[in-house]
């Protein structure tokens, strides 16, 4: 459940930045970020497969860069499934879900770290 929450908050985060950051992106209040980025959880966990299924030839033949086609438009289909949460075009969809991917991973892989040196200082390792 912890993990669960740290990444809502991730992405909440990646959302605020991309607002700041990407013209075009925009949210009407504070909580519509939190659910912008449940909804985007759950688009990327039930929508997002199957779409990469659908895609595979075409993203196989662009050696991948088709994913980011689909995570453009995971990031639109959650701005149109949301009241208060605008997104201007196709451009503006693929920056704002580069920088939302970008924070999140960034903020994962600085936890993640933190934590796997907590767990080694703790079991006495270091």
């Amino acid at each position: 459940m912890a993990s669960f929450l740290i990444r809502i908050v991730l992405i909440v985060s990646g959302l605020w930045i991309a607002t700041h950051l990407v013209p075009g992106v925009s949210l009407d209040a504070p909580m519509t970020f939190v659910w912008a980025a449940l909804l985007l959880v759950v688009v990327n966990a039930i929508v997002k497969p199957v779409a990469i299924i659908l895609t595979l030839p075409i993203t196989v033949v662009t050696f991948g860069l088709f994913l980011l086609a689909i995570n453009a438009a995971m990031f639109g289909l959650v701005a149109w499934l949301l009241d208060g949460f605008q997104v201007a075009g196709f451009g503006s969809a693929l920056l704002g879900a580069l920088v939302v991917g970008l924070v999140s991973m960034v903020g994962s892989w600085l936890i993640d770290s933190d934590l796997k040196e907590r767990r080694y200082v703790k079991r006495g390792q270091w």
